[in-house]
């Protein structure tokens, strides 16, 4: 899955939620994402074409903050 833009992806069926970690760090929760949605995603050639498209602005998202450990 290389890819320029992002790092990691994951998909929880249950909540419909996908979580995309960028290359940055970044890491977003996206909600109620369909899963062909998903699946298209995870075959998609260019993951940041796709993400760009038929994910972001089209799903309400949350930036999750990393926790911190003092």
């Amino acid at each position: 899955m290389p890819s320029n833009a992002i790092r990691h992806f994951r998909y929880d069926a249950a909540k419909r939620q996908l979580q995309v970690t960028f290359i940055t760090g970044r890491r977003y929760i996206y909600d109620d994402v369909p899963q062909d949605v998903f699946e298209a995603f995870k075959a998609a050639f260019s993951k940041g074409t796709f993400f760009n498209q038929e994910i972001r602005d089209r799903y309400a998202y949350r930036e999750v903050q990393r926790e911190r450990s003092d």
